[in-house]
């Protein structure tokens, strides 16, 4: 007869808890994460394309509303407002100069219409939508002959501008990298995701094909090599650059996201098409038992033995 070691409410209260952090704290992760995102978009992409757009509101409303009594409210200035905000020198609307009339009357549509814009959600997301559609017609444009000649261009005029050239070509490098194709590889496949020996034979390592090398390393080599990154965990933007013979590089088949959260997971996250049956367990490792808890239970049962 076995005793039941009683348990106390401290005990219960770090299982429960860690227990609860393993079921929330991905989830508000996920959503801190999501939130982080959406503030600095808002913040950097869709805030400015939403003061340009404001402004081009703002020059078109007399166009389409040549009548001044038609006109939105937000776009009417109020006299009294005006003089309050002129000089303290200027009693009446008609003694302001027209110059500081005008200047006094746009700043005073501006805020308005600010103010009219943020009362309104759907209008917020203007800029996210004028951004996404610049995006595909940039894409577009680049996509044909006429756009590409025109990119190239453009590009070879940019990076002849002080400080531009210093820094541009290696943001594009990165840039093409993570999200652009690859055209450079010296490897016979598509993908970006490569296994290698590394730091020794036998021990195989997930590491990012960034293209080829340099031509001393290949010139000692004797035979085409590339360089390949290697991240590290948890943080995958530090790690170690290493340069081999593209023989000795492995094309495997998973997307660079799925490297990126194996290699930051420390390999807990396995794509589920790659998973292993029985994942994990050492070859010096007991096998489970066939009827694993229930049928212990079973077999205390059978034999008479009681627990308490």
């Amino acid at each position: 007869m076995f005793r039941r070691q009683k348990r106390s409410f401290w005990h219960d209260f770090r299982t429960f808890f860690v227990r609860g952090l393993v079921i929330l704290l991905p989830s508000l992760l996920t959503l801190a994460i999501l939130l982080w995102a959406y503030n600095f978009l808002k913040s950097n992409i869709a805030e400015p394309i939403n003061w340009a757009v404001q402004r081009v509101v703002i020059q078109a409303v007399p166009q389409v509303y040549p009548n001044e009594l038609d006109r939105p409210s937000w776009y009417l200035a109020d006299r009294d407002e005006i003089i309050r905000r002129a000089p303290s020198s200027y009693r009446n609307y008609a003694d302001l100069p027209a110059g500081q009339r005008r200047s006094i009357t746009r700043q005073i549509r501006s805020e308005q219409l600010r103010e009219y814009w943020r009362e309104r959600w759907y209008l917020q997301g203007i800029g996210f939508v004028v951004a996404i559609t610049a995006v595909y017609l940039a894409g577009v444009l680049v996509g044909n002959y006429l756009g590409r000649k025109l990119y190239v261009r453009f590009e070879s005029w940019l990076i002849r501008i002080p400080i531009i050239k210093q820094v541009y070509p290696s943001v594009k490098q990165i840039v093409d990298f993570l999200i652009g194709e690859d055209t450079s590889s010296k490897l016979p496949t598509s993908g970006r995701v490569v296994l290698v020996e590394y730091p020794r034979m036998g021990i195989y390592t997930v590491g990012l094909l960034t293209g080829g090398t340099l031509k001393s390393i290949e010139k000692i080599a004797g035979e085409p090599s590339v360089t390949v990154f290697i991240p590290s965990s948890p943080t995958p933007f530090t790690g170690y650059t290493i340069n081999l013979a593209a023989s000795e590089v492995y094309p495997i088949d998973i997307s660079f996201d799925e490297a990126i959260r194996f290699v930051v997971s420390a390999g807990v996250l396995v794509p589920v098409r790659e998973q292993v049956e029985d994942s994990g367990r050492l070859p010096g490792d007991a096998e489970p038992e066939a009827g694993g808890q229930n049928g212990s239970d079973e077999a205390d049962s059978d034999s008479g033995t009681a627990r308490v």
